[in-house]
Parts: C-alpha cells; structure tokens; sequence
C-alpha cells in the first residue's frame, strides 16, 4: 500500500465556465514534472450519451432536476478516478465548475471532498470578473449579453454560486495573469510544502 507522500498529486480548479481552468490544466499539463491527467468535466462530458447531457456540466438554476441525481453519480464517479489515479501515483489536474444551485440540495463538493480524504488535494479558485468572462463568450460563440444589456441568468448565477463556500488553498485571477502565470503560482503553492487544508475544512463543514 502507499504512503500518501507517494500518492499522484491532486489539483482541482473550480471557476465559472471561461474562466480559464482550462487554459491552467494544459499549461500544468506541459510544464509540471511528471505525468498529469486530466480528469475533468469536459472529459466527462464528452463520454456522456447525448440523452443526458449536458450531464456532469449542468449549469446552475436547477433546470434540469430529472438529471440530478445521475450528476449526483457522476461527480462521485468522477472523483473515485481521480482517487484511483492518485493510488496509482499518477498526478491529476480537474478543471471543474462546483456550484450548489440544484433544484434540491445535493451537497456535492461535500461529497466529493470525503472521497478524497487522506489524497494530496490542492483545491484551486480560478477566479475572473463577470466583464471578462462576457467578452470571452462573445469572442468565442458570439453570444453575449441580453438584449437589454443584462448578464444572462445563468451566467450571473455560475459568477454567484460557484465560489460557495469559498474556502482555497490557493486562488487565481485569469483577468490579471495569463495560464502560464497562474499554473506557476500553482506549481509554487505546492513546492512551499505548507499543509493543503481546504478539503479537509469543506469535508468538515456541517452538514
């Protein structure tokens, strides 16, 4: 059996979709020492029959509550790989958009926080302002803003609820640094060797 020391490393970055989790995966992907999987929600998402989507990716606003309990699944499906990479000792990078805007409360990153006790977990808040993320949706799909000038309701409720609890062992600004930048502060965060304790404080919340 390993040690935990001997454990594949864990990060997981949670922010809004075009954050730039993404971007921060594949940069730590290309420059971190070692072999780094990512397991996060695009993969899952594209393994996900088209019956069910958008699956494990389900936006805020409790819209589709006939698929919650299949992402309930998924997220824990999710994190037993990445449990299971890391026993292996093969790291694992997760860009993920956590957020507790459900039809029900399903108290995922709960959950998923208890899978991972005893795991080497670095938990990332991939934070961007709500104006960026605008103008990297209309630069990407050329959808924006309504036609009255507001944020989309879906989108104001990620910017809401996806930094709920808010608890980090480190946080990001994508609107201030570009990925390599913020995967280099990643990459310094674990090379401080000072305790990740984020996962263990969110394990511990009461319920």
């Amino acid at each position: 059996m390993l040690k935990e020391s001997e454990y594949g490393k864990i990060i997981i970055l949670n922010g809004t979709p075009r954050s730039g989790k993404s971007s921060i995966a594949l940069s730590i992907q290309n420059t971190f020492k070692g072999v780094w999987m990512n397991l996060g929600v695009d993969q899952f998402m594209q393994m996900t029959p088209n019956r069910f989507q958008p699956g494990i990716g389900l936006r805020p606003g409790g819209e589709r509550p006939d698929l919650e309990p299949l992402v309930n699944t998924m997220y824990q499906a999710m994190y037993e790989a990445i449990a299971a990479f890391s026993r292996l000792g093969i790291n694992v990078v997760v860009d993920v958009g956590h957020h507790e805007g459900y039809s029900v409360p399903l108290r995922i990153l709960h959950r998923c926080s208890k899978i991972l006790e005893g795991f080497p977990v670095l938990f990332v808040g991939v934070r961007c302002p709500i104006e960026v993320v605008m103008e990297r949706r209309m630069n990407t799909w050329n959808v924006g803003y309504n036609n009255d000038g507001t944020v989309p309701r879906p989108i104001d409720l990620w910017q809401q609820l996806v930094h709920v609890p808010g608890i980090y062992d480190i946080e990001v600004d994508t609107s201030l640094h570009r990925p390599e930048e913020c995967a280099q502060f990643i990459r310094q965060r674990l090379e401080d060797n000072s305790p990740a304790k984020a996962f263990e404080f969110i394990r511990n919340m009461e319920s």
